[in-house]
């Protein structure tokens, strides 16, 4: 796939996102343990002030998570989940049009955030964890998300804190694999493919290096012919290489990680900087545009 082709991700049976230059998807955890902005909400009224904050910065998705995905995180119940993102989703489709994902690897916690308005599913196990979510997903016309990880949260480690880093033949050629096969599966289970994007999960069960050899080569997994979505914003990899060890300090290693990932034909970047990232990827737009790409 061309950097000009794919220029649209259909996330529900009536929502399309334009990738055109890109599209911004806005962190919004309404948890207390995420590794950078956990707890920072005491209502439902100020998630959706600060979804909508987002919005305003450019976000044109914002992605609901009420389960922490940060390397050590205790694992959420089913039906705590669903009480933390359900109001949150409703509260924010209330106030806006914009697409909303819903951050889980649950297919019950995803019918109940569709119900509440949201649109697809973000799930960073690639439907490994519950084996109905691809079911439930070509029912409901949803698109969905897969990411690359080789183990849950509470099970991984932060990329620079490995006592031994993870395995892999060729780490770009690994994951690609495995996202074409759960693809492949989504597929099989009638998710149509322009429903499906596809993400290497950076930070995710991966080294530094690995991190690092993932974004270099994002044109390896873009040309599996699936959307890309990337995550870098704020992780460790990244403070490793800057000296910041606050993950509100990362804005502009994690700029430079989605411009690279941009630059490899990545047309979804995940990010809590929203601004920031916006300015930094029209820039990259109209370089690559002025180069004919």
């Amino acid at each position: 796939m061309t950097l000009a082709e794919g220029h649209f991700f259909p996330v529900s049976a009536d929502r399309v996102l334009s990738l055109d230059p890109f599209a911004l998807m806005g962190v919004v955890n309404v948890t207390p343990d995420s590794f950078s902005d956990g707890g920072q909400f005491t209502s439902v009224e100020e998630v959706a002030q600060f979804a909508m904050g987002l919005v305003d910065q450019g976000a044109t998705v914002i992605d609901v998570g009420g389960e922490s995905t940060r390397p050590g995180a205790a694992r959420v119940a089913i039906d705590e989940q669903i009480r933390r993102v359900v109001p949150a989703i409703t509260r924010i489709r209330a106030r806006s049009n914009v697409a909303i994902s819903i951050d889980t690897t649950h297919a019950a916690v995803a019918e109940a955030a569709l119900d509440a308005g949201a649109d697809f599913v973000n799930d960073v196990s690639a439907g490994t964890e519950d084996s109905a979510m691809f079911r439930v997903l070509a029912k409901r016309g949803a698109s969905v998300v897969l990411m690359h990880r080789i183990a849950p949260p509470d099970q991984d480690s932060y990329s620079d804190r490995y006592a031994k880093e993870p395995v892999y033949g060729d780490v770009v050629r690994d994951v690609s694999a495995f996202l074409l096969a759960r693809a492949e599966m989504a597929m099989a289970a009638g998710i149509p493919r322009e429903q499906i994007a596809i993400d290497p999960g950076l930070g995710f069960g991966k080294s530094v290096a690995q991190n690092y050899e993932l974004l270099a080569r994002t044109s390896e997994i873009a040309a599996l012919g699936f959307p890309v979505l990337v995550g870098a914003s704020r992780k460790s990899f990244l403070g490793a290489v800057t000296g910041r060890e606050d993950p509100e300090q990362r804005i502009i290693g994690s700029v430079v990680a989605a411009v690279a990932a941009y630059g490899g034909g990545a047309r979804i970047v995940r990010a809590h900087d929203v601004g920031a990232h916006r300015e930094a990827l029209l820039v990259a737009h109209a370089v690559l545009r002025g180069a004919g790409l």
